[in-house]
């Protein structure tokens, strides 16, 4: 049986999110939504989203805003996204395509239209390697589809939360989180989980990962703020 795609609605009219919601429940997919650019983020990057229609015209972050940030980021950088509006010149259309969106579909439009281009982008992105299954970094491969790492073809027994943790900062290699941001985004609704949790635990992934934990290359640390993996690796 072929599995549903899971598409997110983003736009701030109760009635385009009803109609669309209805129409795209009737040809399968599934639908969330959300009603401004960052719950819609706080959902992509909390979820497993197949598609975006994402409208330009948005409280908070605009739609081209939140466009240009699933781009930038390589957790999401695969993500289909068309892009909905009110506006009909062709600069909005530009600059829309111009942050990354597949597709452009000016309101009002007709349902019929949007599911055929959903369709037509899928179709024209299935060769993109989203969420590819095996990453390397230096001597450790990483596999996200078994859950498994290797060090020079080593397998190394990490557990699910070690494994997460390595996951969620190799995706975003350079950037620096803090101990709070982490438990955020690794632990999430866990009750009782404090922030030295994380220090725990990239001790134990150093101890795995590393060749000398005490002089780590992979896992590195900011003093005074946080950790993030080596991007020259």
């Amino acid at each position: 049986m072929k599995a549903q795609r899971n598409i997110l609605v983003v736009d701030d009219e109760p009635d385009i999110v009803e109609l669309v919601a209805y129409n795209l429940g009737k040809e399968g997919f599934l639908v969330s939504s959300a009603s401004d650019g960052d719950e819609a983020l706080a959902k992509i990057r909390g979820g497993k989203f197949d598609f975006v229609v994402l409208d330009l015209m948005l409280p908070g972050m605009t739609g081209m805003e939140l466009c240009r940030v699933i781009r930038n980021d390589p957790a999401t950088k695969n993500l289909p996204v068309i892009m909905l509006t009110a506006k009909g010149e062709e600069v909005d259309k530009v600059l829309g395509l111009e942050v990354g969106a597949d597709d452009y579909l000016t309101k009002p439009f007709s349902p019929r239209e949007l599911i055929a281009r959903i369709r037509a982008v899928l179709r024209r992105t299935a060769g993109r390697k989203e969420d590819e299954k095996v990453m390397r970094l230096g001597d450790l491969t990483i596999n996200r589809e078994t859950y498994t790492v290797t060090k020079r073809d080593v397998p190394l027994s990490l557990s699910s939360t070690e494994f997460r943790l390595l996951l969620y900062l190799v995706e975003r290699k350079g950037k620096v989180f803090s101990r709070d941001q982490l438990l955020d985004a690794v632990w999430k609704d866990e009750a009782f989980v404090e922030p030295r949790t994380v220090d725990v635990h990239v001790r134990r992934l150093r101890t795995q990962i590393e060749d000398d934990p005490a002089e780590p290359k992979y896992l590195r640390t900011k003093r005074g703020i946080g950790y993030y993996v080596d991007p020259v690796l």
